[in-house]
């Protein structure tokens, strides 16, 4: 039976955002903090009030009514707010005690969208926005989002509070942008979601848990814009598509103790077929327009992935979209995984002279790539790349990862 410890921290991370985005429309982003509190006293008094006269029927119901009657609580007793705010909404409602918060489905979908919308304003710089989306839209921890960070708590809280010293300079509202502004306005959000998700799926935290929560958060935020008319575009479903194949594949490429498993070693039966199922549904959604996206390509790539049987067909269609994305959004890291597509389809005669064109020395993943195109041809060379990579590696699972490599050659 669940605790209730264990149920507080379920519906915390279910409905602190939610929370926040209904309660944030009436504090305004200049003041969200605010709407932090209220939320975060609103679950003290639950953890103290449930421990005493237990668990209420409906929680999430008991935590509405108690952040509506501290909404209002801080409204009367906070002179900003009625010198400055209050002028703002209807005083009578105050007056009457009568703060509309509206919890109903329809309006947390449209106020998380706003948020959203908000919190990923070209103005603030990507990695603010990041951990915005994790605190507001998400309600991740400071602790939990310095851990993601491999950083600490005193400097996630001061990017914080820069990010939200932003929001007053810039007077950001809590609003749809203007239906003309939607489309570039939605290129911004769908890259911090994009970057949201790579930093649980390829994070180098040890929280295995914590990763995966995050590469969920990023899909619960993408899943929120495919259910608004105006957003719900192919590039959505795009990113929706790749961020379900990758996810499936979440179980598989992580040992118990947080090491990697390699994509051709993964256990194909530990791929979540249901994920993949969906992901091909989102990605038939997302061929119906006319733009290809590096969304586009990356949901390809993805897919082709999801394809157990190492085939050449299966390679050569994996590396058509590296060349594709090659040429709208280049990257060290999109030039490496090319070449190795290319050393699965057409072998390592033809990858071999493409990789040592590359000449990236400052990354370990070159140095990797270049020992396993070695190995089999001219050990000591391999040896030597491996070496160089694992001098370079920052993570423990890197160096783990390197060591076996380096172990194989010697059998």
């Amino acid at each position: 039976m669940e605790t209730k410890n264990e149920l507080l921290q379920g519906l915390f991370r279910k409905e602190f955002s939610k929370m926040v985005a209904v309660i944030g429309k009436y504090f305004s982003l200049q003041h969200i903090e605010i709407a932090e509190d209220v939320v975060s006293e609103t679950f003290l008094q639950a953890s103290e009030t449930w421990g005493t006269k237990g668990i209420p029927e409906n929680p999430a119901a008991w935590l509405y009514v108690v952040a509506k009657q501290k909404t209002l609580s801080h409204f009367r007793r906070n002179k900003i707010f009625t010198e400055k705010v209050l002028p703002k909404i209807k005083e009578s409602a105050v007056q009457n005690n009568n703060i509309d918060l509206d919890f109903s489905n329809e309006n947390i979908q449209d106020s998380q969208l706003q948020m959203l919308f908000a919190v990923c304003n070209p103005a603030i710089v990507s990695e603010a926005q990041i951990g915005l989306a994790l605190r507001i839209l998400c309600g991740f921890g400071i602790g939990e989002i310095a851990e993601a960070f491999l950083s600490n708590k005193e400097t996630i809280n001061k990017r914080l509070f820069r990010a939200k010293e932003k929001l007053r300079l810039e007077n950001i509202k809590l609003e749809m942008p203007p239906e003309t502004e939607i489309g570039n306005r939605l290129d911004n959000v769908l890259h911090i979601i994009y970057l949201l998700f790579n930093e649980g799926y390829y994070s180098n935290t040890q929280n295995q848990v914590l990763c995966k929560d995050f590469c969920l958060e990023a899909m619960r935020l993408g899943i929120l814009l495919t259910k608004n008319e105006k957003t719900n575009l192919p590039k959505t479903n795009a990113l929706m598509a790749m961020m379900c194949f990758h996810t499936s594949r979440f179980n598989a490429r992580q040992t118990s103790n947080n090491g990697i498993i390699l994509y051709d070693r993964q256990n194909e039966k530990l791929w979540d077929k249901e994920l993949i199922a969906q992901g091909n549904v989102f990605l038939d959604k997302a061929v119906q327009g006319n733009e290809i996206t590096s969304y586009h390509l990356e949901a390809g790539i993805a897919f082709w992935h999801c394809q157990k049987n190492d085939t050449a067909e299966k390679w050569k269609n994996i590396l058509h979209h590296y060349n594709l994305l090659l040429e709208i959004n280049y990257s060290p890291s999109v030039a490496l995984n090319r070449v190795y597509a290319l050393y699965k389809a057409k072998g390592r005669e033809v990858a071999l002279p493409e990789a040592e064109k590359l000449q990236f020395t400052k990354s370990h993943f070159y140095f990797t790539l270049l020992g396993k195109l070695y190995k089999g041809v001219d050990n000591q060379k391999a040896k030597q790349h491996y070496d160089k990579a694992l001098g370079m590696a920052k993570t423990q699972t890197d160096r783990q990862t390197l060591k076996k490599k380096l172990e194989n050659l010697k059998n």
